[in-house]
């Protein structure tokens, strides 16, 4: 019996080689939310390393996704499920992005930059809740704020996760800086021409009638225990929001959006 011989099936056309996504390092850094991702790709797209979104925001990044797609950037749409397990929780507003790291200028940058430029700094003296740390981010971003500094005893262990989500998109457009020894590195501001002014609930001076020149750093303190006797050592002028007395003191986020708004008001007129 003769065997006929199988037709041969046409090759498959070949695919074009998947990107192989650039492998994520300790310092790199998962950006939640919708306005805080889309931020970044606005500021520095450099730093997308992949892209993850949820269906309910498809139209909001479309943008993002065909130019990740143009570069072969990772970008990908999937279950609230996964994006909540790459976000560690459910507050991602529907995308998540792996970045590169963000710029931390040293203390001597941050007191070139202000010196040079005549700006202003945000200083926060061991405020660590990063719902709080988020919000005054946002005002400082709002206001025109220039820098923020962040002072530990320890090394700080930069902006959290839920701090950057809070912000906004806030933090993308702070120049950010911190330190072990805050209250040293507010006497190397001083001593470049930095005017520097506490913020304390107990002051004697009212926040309203406080004196800002340019340059200029706001401090703010601990949610608890207020500004270290260091620190509080090392500004100009130390002032209070005063109120109507049937609550003690402001949140810290609040206090600091008011004297924000109070600092840049005259600093601008």
């Amino acid at each position: 019996m003769v065997q006929r011989p199988r037709p041969r099936r046409p090759h498959a056309p070949a695919r074009a080689p998947t990107p192989s996504p650039t492998p994520a390092r300790d310092d790199d850094e998962t950006i939640q939310g919708l306005h805080a991702g889309l931020a970044v790709f606005a500021t520095r797209p450099d730093a997308v390393m992949r892209v993850a979104f949820s269906r309910a925001v498809r139209s909001e990044v479309g943008a993002l996704a065909r130019w990740a797609s143009d570069r072969g950037v990772p970008c990908h749409e999937t279950s609230d499920g996964e994006l909540d397990r790459i976000a560690g929780g459910s507050h991602h507003e529907g995308l998540c992005i792996l970045a590169r790291p963000r710029r931390w200028l040293s203390t001597g940058d941050l007191a070139d930059l202000l010196a040079r430029t005549r700006g202003t700094c945000l200083a926060l003296d061991r405020v660590r809740n990063p719902y709080n740390v988020g919000a005054i981010l946002r005002s400082a971003a709002f206001f025109g704020v220039d820098a923020l500094l962040l002072g530990a005893p320890a090394p700080h262990p930069g902006l959290a996760p839920t701090a950057v989500r809070v912000a906004e998109g806030g933090v993308e457009h702070l120049a950010l800086a911190r330190t072990t020894d805050l209250a040293d590195t507010l006497t190397r501001l001083r001593q470049r021409g930095v005017r520097v002014v506490g913020a304390d609930g107990a002051a004697k001076d009212d926040a309203m009638g406080a004196r800002f020149e340019r340059p200029a750093a706001l401090v703010l303190g601990n949610e608890r225990e207020g500004l270290a006797d260091r620190v509080r050592a090392q500004c100009d002028t130390v002032v209070a929001i005063r109120g109507s007395g049937a609550v003690e003191s402001l949140n810290v986020a609040v206090a600091a959006g008011v004297l924000i708004s109070r600092m840049t008001t005259l600093l601008s007129s």
